[in-house]
């Protein structure tokens, strides 16, 4: 019987653990039960949260033209928000008397420092109120931009209009807030009430009555006005004085007094009750008009439970509701992860059945159970310390347990491989069960920390990409350590109780190695070793090639299309539209869904976007030309027939008023339209004119759909030119004017209707034949000072002209933004690559301060990349420490290293037949696949030295019979790998990593068991000969100068 070599260190574990048994047992038992609670515990969710570092600031001037709300506003808030830390941009969009600016921080913004930079933004804000126009509303600030709405509720009903709706929404409300989890919910779609008193201006001076008297009589008696309080001996009385306003009826009855005559409101106005008109947000939920109620869940709260528990409360609040009012739910994240949870448990048992068949079917039935226990107790160990660390199940963290399970049993199979090959050359199992210790331990644990190091730039990455995917290196990490602590304490007790006895199988060290495969193999290693040169060429050739091909063939993207059912139904009308012109082109939209069996539901959204009820959805800004119908299909095939659906109906004709964009949900942070060119200058008609050339040369691409530019439309004006001669003799200025004008045009609040917990305002304005058409804007009448009407065409001309109807700015610069969608098939980034370089004539002509750039998903992905390849310097450190921690030796270290890019080969040829995108994404599995390569490659290496160490033969024949006896783990390891991504290549989301590591190791194998040598001979060609008795001492020089 063989003897077992002497330990290489002082303390065995894996000697103690089978010395100790029934406390191993124990550990066991207690991390199944810890794991188990912990799973049960874990936070769920769709997706990693990350900061929205953005927040909103908006501002209303009534009368304000689009310039002036830019040049008196908005410049002056975007000069003192630069002033903030950690600013990046800020995007400003104004219109006439409405300006909206979004404050962008850096990408490297600390998550921890987002709600001090908001109140630092609040503060600098608030600075500057006094040098902002004195009756300006606002700036208002929403720093609340990043909420989610988890779960997303409709309330219709035929016959009741949107008071009784909003009643219903906040008694929902209500009852929402009273679940568990729950921390916030908003109410979508809110029509405020309004009384309207619509007056004729012209009726109202025949009878002499000024329309400010009909003001002042509402005021006075709706004031609520002290009436005193009567102090009796016992007791204080208050007296209350009635006569309030508290309806429609009542402002009707109200007396007006003019002229020494007394009218009744009601005889000389129309009274009525209604909502605001015109408004500028409308929500519709299956063509009819909606509200809708946004559920927002506690961070790191568990959303399937959170899901339980809405059902619940809304099954309860459902039953009090009155006939006749529908419910439904248009967003269900609950739902969503559920469904997620469901497809990971599958993929992952896919993956586990198919490691174990591997397992079983190359180790034998007993073999393969050690190693196929070793994965529930490293999720136990993985389960455990995420719950410690506050680490949710989610997209990230799922894929990347899949991704560990191609990982974790290595470990495993190098342990009890080693462990069963010397039992069956004789050895007794307890000194089996401790070799692998002796053995591999160590380099072991240098392969799974350089592993684990690899994915280090997307755990520490400074942007929001980086928090978003960082779990990837956390899971992976502590799977990947967790699985070499089960190889060296677990697994050799599992080994010792379950395998069996190999008593008089085989008693000869190198006899197991000698059977036809094993001859076959280093034959084809010695060849390898004596043409050296000639396979390190070849694979020198092939490395280069690999680059080349994934340079010129291989697609790019930043983030995958997400396999979500919804589309969005997108339409733009030109700027300045009203918005019942928006809201009658939806309805033309509306019509191609119905009776359509693909469309689960839809709602339609006018002047504004959706709320963001995913993480990655970036909500549309306030605009009353913008209406989006957001559809639920049934599933991807239902979801792809209503794309191409509503393209043909368009491309056929229908919604010409409008331009239309289908699109779909996007993995990762928002980024908008995917190909984006941003024309930055001062000058807007010049910045409008290149932006135009621009477009042009973009029509020109195949790839691209509908360019265009983000605004360019002017919006028809009516100026009136007053004549201040004859105003003055008339007693009227243009305050007087515009504010008469905007009393009959558009209505001023005169009072409010105390109506419960509501306040109705109401609204004073001309009846509509009077304020509706431009042709009579010249008969209105203004006052005079003696209250005589007098015509406005007669103190002022009118002019018809145009102004700008939006206008976009960029940190101060005006930008307009030529963007375009790609066919389907066609790469962003490779879109944005091929069309870039065919402005550099536009751009040469461009005077200074005036530029191009570029925008949408390249512009992301940049900043993503940027964000990993600054720590990719600390991360090849970390890995060059941990090697030579290990191998000791700069020339090791060096040839370890080298390994290190050649999965591109394999990564490029795989992206390529499976004609799979690069992204962000896929580039982690590069990055993942550089520490795997090492980690067998290092694993190989320290096997040859020991070889050589103990004398047993020259280098030449250690490099060979080393890498023959690794055959068959580095085999097995790579096979689990691989086939264990076959479930995760089918996902959406992560298909593209799979096939980049499937690829790269799969060529890596075989670069382990026959490049490898030939590069080890090369790099030691002058020392093949020696031994280490022939040569003391020798191999340390050896390797630091290998080539003299």
């Amino acid at each position: 019987m063989n003897a077992a070599p002497e330990s290489r260190s002082g303390f065995n574990a894996s000697a103690w653990a089978v010395a100790h048994q029934p406390l191993v047992l124990f550990f066991i038992l207690a991390l199944a039960i810890g794991g188990a609670i912990s799973y049960m515990r874990l936070g769920q969710a769709e997706d990693p949260s990350f900061t929205i570092k953005v927040a909103v600031i908006t501002a209303i001037w009534p009368g304000a033209t689009a310039e002036e709300m830019q040049n008196q506003v908005a410049d002056r808030i975007e000069k003192k928000l630069q002033e903030v830390p950690y600013f990046d941009k800020v995007q400003t969009y104004t219109k006439p008397g409405f300006s909206a600016m979004q404050v962008i921080f850096k990408d490297t913004t600390p998550p921890a420092r987002v709600p001090d930079l908001f109140y630092q933004t609040r503060k600098k804000i608030g600075d500057i109120r006094a040098e902002l126009p004195s009756n300006l509303i606002g700036p208002n600030i929403n720093d609340e931009f990043g909420d989610v709405d988890s779960l997303l509720y409709t309330i219709t009903g035929d016959g009741v209009d949107y008071a009784q709706l909003k009643r219903v929404a906040e008694d929902m409300r209500q009852a929402i807030l009273r679940v568990p989890n729950v921390t916030k919910v908003n109410i979508y779609g809110v029509q405020d009430e309004k009384i309207f008193v619509e007056f004729s201006h012209a009726k109202l001076g025949t009878l002499g009555v000024p329309v400010q008297a009909i003001f002042d009589s509402l005021a006075r008696q709706n004031a609520v006005t002290a009436a005193g309080v009567v102090e009796t001996s016992a007791q204080r009385v208050a007296l209350r004085v009635s006569g309030a306003l508290d309806g429609a009826r009542a402002v009707a009855e109200t007396p007006v007094e003019a002229g020494g005559r007394v009218f009744r409101l009601g005889d000389i106005a129309t009274v009525t009750r209604g909502f605001k008109d015109p408004t500028d947000y409308i929500l519709r939920q299956r063509g009819k008009e909606a509200l809708a109620v946004g559920v927002v869940m506690l961070k790191g709260a568990n959303i399937v439970q959170l899901g339980d528990d809405m059902k619940k409360a809304m099954d309860e609040f459902v039953s009090t509701v009155p006939r006749g009012i529908d419910f439904e739910q248009i967003a269900n994240q609950p739902k969503v992860v559920e469904h997620a949870v469901g497809e990971f448990l599958r993929s992952f048992l896919e993956a586990l059945v198919i490691v174990l068949f591997v397992s079983f079917v190359s180790l034998g039935l007993r073999t393969g159970v050690v190693v196929a226990l070793s994965v529930p107790l490293v999720l136990t160990i993985v389960f455990i310390v995420m719950y410690a660390i506050g680490l949710d199940l989610h997209r990230i963290t799922l894929g990347a347990l899949i991704i560990a399970l191609g990982l974790l049993v290595d470990d495993a199979i190098i342990a009890v491989e080693m462990m069963v090959v010397k039992m069956e050359q004789g050895w007794d199992r307890m000194k089996a069960a401790s070799y692998a210790w002796d053995s591999t331990a160590f380099p072991m644990l240098t392969g799974t920390l350089v592993t684990a190091a690899g994915f280090l730039p997307v755990g520490f990455a400074a942007s929001s990409v980086g928090e978003y995917a960082g779990g990837i290196f956390w899971v992976v990490s502590i799977a990947l350590v967790a699985s070499w602590i089960v190889a060296v304490v677990f697994t050799p007790y599992l080994g010792v109780k379950l395998l069996p006895s190999f008593a008089g199988q085989h008693h000869d060290a190198d006899q197991l190695y000698h059977t036809r495969i094993y001859t076959a193999l280093r034959r084809l290693i010695e060849w390898c070793v004596q043409h050296r040169v000639i396979v390190v060429a070849a694979t020198v050739l092939a490395f280069a090639g690999s680059v080349f091909l994934f340079a010129t063939k291989v697609q790019k993207q930043f983030f995958p299309l997400s396999d979500r059912t919804e589309l969005f139904f997108q339409m733009r009308l030109p700027e300045g539209s009203a918005i019942g012109a928006t809201l009658a082109v939806a309805k033309q939209g509306e019509t191609l869904l119905a009776g359509d069996a693909d469309a689960e539901t839809w709602t339609t959204y006018v002047g504004q976007g959706s709320p963001r009820f995913w993480l990655g959805l970036n909500p549309q800004l306030p605009n009353e030309a913008f209406a989006e119908i957001v559809i639920k299909a049934h599933d991807v095939p239902a979801r792809e027939r209503l794309k191409a659906k509503i393209e043909k109906a368009v491309s056929e004709g229908r919604l010409s008023e409008a331009r239309v964009r289908v699109d779909r949900f996007a993995f990762g942070p928002p980024v908008g339209f995917p190909v984006q060119f941003r024309v930055i200058g001062s000058d807007p008609m010049k910045v409008r004119d290149y932006a135009y050339q621009a477009r042009e040369i973009m029509r020109r691409d195949a790839g691209l759909i509908d360019p265009h530019l983000d605004w360019n439309e002017m919006t028809p004006s009516v100026r009136l030119v007053v004549d201040q001669e004859r105003a003055r003799t008339l007693g009227l200025n243009p305050q007087d004017v515009a504010q008469t004008l905007q009393t009959l045009v558009s209505g001023v609040p005169v009072t409010s209707v105390r109506d419960g917990t509501e306040k109705v305002d109401v609204v004073a304005r001309a009846v509509k034949s009077e304020r509706a058409t431009l042709e009579r804007i010249g008969e209105l009448t203004v006052s005079s000072r003696g209250g005589a009407p007098v015509p406005l065409s007669q103190v002022a001309r009118i002019e018809y002209s145009h102004e700008e109807a939006i206008l976009w700015r960029r940190n101060r610069d005006m930008a307009i933004t030529v963007r375009a969608d790609v066919v389907d098939g066609v790469q962003a980034p490779d879109a944005t690559a091929r069309v870039w370089p065919q402005f550099e004539a536009l751009r040469a002509s461009m005077p200074i301060g005036y530029r191009m750039e570029i925008g949408g998903s390249t512009e992301e992905s940049t900043k993503a990349n940027t964000s990993l390849y600054a720590l990719f310097p600390i991360m090849a450190l970390l890995m060059l420490l941990l090697l030579m921690l290990q191998l000791q030796s700069f020339s090791r270290l060096a040839l370890v290293f080298s390994t290190a890019p050649l999965g591109i080969i394999g990564a490029a040829v795989g992206l390529t037949v499976f004609n799979a995108p690069f992204g962000f994404v896929a580039l982690l599995g590069m990055i993942a696949l550089a520490g795997m390569i090492m980690r067998n490659t290092v694993i190989l290496v320290d096997q040859i030295e020991q070889d050589v160490e103990e004398g047993r033969s020259s280098r030449r024949t250690a490099i060979v019979e080393a890498t023959v006896r690794r055959a068959r783990p580095v085999i097995l390891t790579a096979l689990a790998a691989v086939l264990a991504m076959i479930p995760l290549s089918r996902s959406a989301f992560w298909g593209p990593m799979a096939v980049t590591i499937m690829g790269g190791l799969f060529v890596a194998t075989f670069l382990t068991l026959l490049f490898l040598p030939a590069l080890y001979a090369l790099w030691f060609r002058n020392h093949l000969e020696e031994t280490a008795a022939a040569s003391d001492g020798v191999p340390a020089g050896a390797l630091a100068h290998p080539a003299e």
